[in-house]
């Protein structure tokens, strides 16, 4: 099925330019994406492989610009690479055959959690706070976790990692994002091989989307470089909250969005 006319095709790489921008700094690009591959006809299934497949474009290449500018360090994120692959493919799989219904009922309340944390925490700033958890520890809990959530579901992936890399490694925020998006395209990377096995992925689309991708991620990741917490902080904030409110319409309202896009019609 062809899904891209021009005006279709020039939309799909603005979405992919905008949602990879705030994917760089706060995660969440996945709330723009995926509504818009829908819009464009894509089936469910086919609009969630798709949106992995331009979002790993984004997040290797914000990961390839902290990298550059030696802000990852592959020596303390080893070992949680490992556990977020795993935990990325094993979510793919799953997701194939099981109903996310009840993860899509508790991921607002985790969001709106992170959005208070990062809202109200005296703490989280771009100055280096205790470490809580080695990494091994943090790579078997954290990052096999949220790399299954990633490649399960999906929105928030960057943000719990954020939280998580400040809360528990005590990384600055500037580090924390940097090595967020290292651990993304871990589990992109990881559940998108499945979802290219399963057949899913619309190639043309994903592509197209990912050139628009790969220079707002750039971007995102140059502001967080430039500015830090200052940034990162509200961001994840909106963002988060954001989220909150679509997801939980999703999850408990669904009769309201669908009489929001009658009416729009």
């Amino acid at each position: 099925m062809d899904y891209l006319s021009p005006e279709v095709a020039v939309l799909l790489t603005a979405v992919g330019l905008v949602a990879g921008f705030v994917d760089a700094i706060a995660g969440g690009g996945g709330l723009l994406a995926i509504p818009a591959l829908l819009a464009a006809g894509l089936p469910v299934q086919a609009a969630l492989a798709t949106n992995k497949l331009q979002g790993t474009f984004g997040s290797f290449s914000a990961s390839l610009k902290f990298i550059r500018r030696g802000y990852v360090s592959f020596d303390e994120i080893r070992v949680p690479i490992a556990f977020t692959f795993a935990g990325g493919a094993l979510g793919a799989i799953l997701v194939q055959t099981l109903d996310p219904g009840f993860l899509r009922s508790l991921i607002p309340v985790l969001l709106i959690a992170s959005a208070l944390y990062f809202m109200f925490s005296p703490h989280i700033s771009d100055v280096e706070r205790h470490q809580r958890m080695s990494h091994a520890m943090f790579g078997a809990l954290v990052g096999t976790s949220i790399g299954f959530y990633d490649g399960f579901f999906g929105p928030g992936t960057g943000s719990f990692f954020v939280v998580a890399c400040v809360s528990l490694l005590g990384f600055t925020m500037t580090k924390a994002t940097a090595h967020t998006k290292v651990l993304n395209f871990t589990s992109n990377i990881a559940s998108l091989a499945f979802f290219i096995v399963g057949g899913n992925v619309v190639w043309e689309v994903g592509l197209l989307m990912a050139l628009g991708q790969v220079i707002g991620a750039r971007l995102g990741a140059e502001v967080v470089i430039g500015r830090g917490a200052a940034i990162v902080r509200p961001m994840l904030v909106t963002v988060c909250l954001i989220m909150t409110v679509k997801l939980a319409l999703d999850a408990y309202a669904p009769g309201w969005g669908r009489a929001v896009l009658a009416f729009a019609h």
